[in-house]
């Protein structure tokens, strides 16, 4: 990598509102939000906050409209699915296909579906080691100049916060339609050991449910790419750089 690489941000992101909230929305931030939300004491047993018990544990980080998070979880029972996002609208959009209006409070809800609405990388931190036992990061925020690099999720000091999460031979997914961003992957990923790299699949697997950001990527003529990391059982370093309590509680800019 050129030049002296910063450590990763504070912040991932910048602004979480992109537009005023409309009524309806607003309800569903109140209403059916606190309903899914997934919290940091529940952390210390995450299968528990699902209903029923669910047998493996898969995170997704930054889920933008939520459309891949609602599939793997109608298509994955067995799976419970804690589903990131700070952007207030990508919320919305997910909560609003899950209840009617009208259904805010009452409306049943996915049992293997929860939400986290803060910085992922202080769940990732709160949860027990290997814990995981799939991690997804569909098309994130690019970044795409160098000085903004800090802010890739995607970071050689960021890695092992992952892998500390993953048990051994548990997935990190990963997909990029940006040239910079994917250069920037096979560029983190090839000078690490705690996960076996492969090369990507230039056309979305079967078992990867779309996204509207891939949809609008390959309209645009860009040619995405998705990354299968499978975690080693290379012990992952005790300190993954910032402590929880260091991370910022703001909200931020859409991935």
């Amino acid at each position: 990598m050129s030049g002296a690489l910063k450590d990763p941000a504070e912040r991932l992101y910048g602004r979480t509102r992109s537009h005023p909230l409309r009524p309806r929305q607003q309800l569903l931030l109140d209403v059916t939000l606190p309903r899914l939300r997934f919290s940091e004491a529940q952390a210390v047993d995450p299968l528990a906050a699902f209903h029923p018990r669910p047998a493996k544990l898969w995170l997704e980080v930054g889920f933008g409209g939520g459309e891949h998070a609602q599939a793997q979880a109608a298509a994955h029972a067995e799976a419970g699915l804690i589903a990131c996002e700070v952007f207030e609208n990508g919320l919305c959009s997910l909560l609003s296909r899950l209840v009617p209006e009208g259904g805010e409070a009452t409306a049943p809800l996915p049992g293997n579906l929860r939400l986290w609405d803060d910085d992922a990388r202080i769940l990732l931190r709160a949860l027990p080691p290997g814990s995981l036992d799939r991690v997804f990061l569909l098309f994130p925020d690019p970044w795409p100049k160098m000085r903004h690099a800090k802010r890739r999720f995607v970071h050689p000091a960021q890695v092992a916060l992952v892998a500390r999460a993953l048990r051994t031979d548990g997935e990190w997914r990963v997909a990029s339609d940006d040239p910079t961003y994917q250069a920037w992957v096979e560029e983190v990923m090839a000078g690490q050991a705690l996960f076996t790299v492969r090369a990507p699949a230039l056309q979305r697997p079967g078992d990867w449910p779309p996204t509207r950001y891939e949809t609008k990527a390959i309209r645009a003529g860009r040619s995405p790419r998705y990354w299968t990391f499978s975690r080693t059982d290379l012990p992952a370093p005790a300190d993954t750089h910032q402590a929880p309590a260091d991370l910022p509680g703001a909200q931020g800019d859409p991935e």
